[in-house]
């Protein structure tokens, strides 16, 4: 399945973006749900991490077919949608309407266990 990482600039407070994943997953977890089955995403999580230059977001999205989903998130305006964008925005400065897989990533390295998926 592919895998779409992407590094965003924390702009705002760790409150903030922390304020915006309780969202996520209280009040707003039905319709994230349906949001993420919308574009075929099958798992996303958020990981911050500290920089010597600042915090960093990074995002890790498994679904079925990004170059499929992206420019359909791009020209949603779907309530929910068009909410999810302007949180990213104000919490990262990064406008999903023009990235919508977030800024621009190439894997550099990666590793696999093939042993391990084989049953071995």
């Amino acid at each position: 399945m592919p895998r779409v990482v992407r590094a965003f600039p924390l702009r705002s407070s760790r409150s903030e973006l922390e304020a915006f994943a309780a969202q996520m997953k209280a009040q707003r977890a039905p319709d994230a749900a349906r949001f993420f089955r919308h574009y075929g995403v099958r798992s996303e999580s958020w990981h911050l991490q500290e920089t010597p230059s600042g915090p960093w977001v990074i995002a890790v999205t498994e679904l079925d077919n990004p170059a499929e989903a992206a420019p359909r998130f791009a020209e949603a305006i779907a309530e929910f949608d068009v909410w999810f964008k302007a949180q990213v925005m104000g919490v990262t400065g990064v406008d999903l309407n023009t990235t919508p897989l977030g800024p621009p990533t190439t894997e550099v390295f990666g590793w696999s266990d093939s042993a391990s998926k084989a049953g071995q």
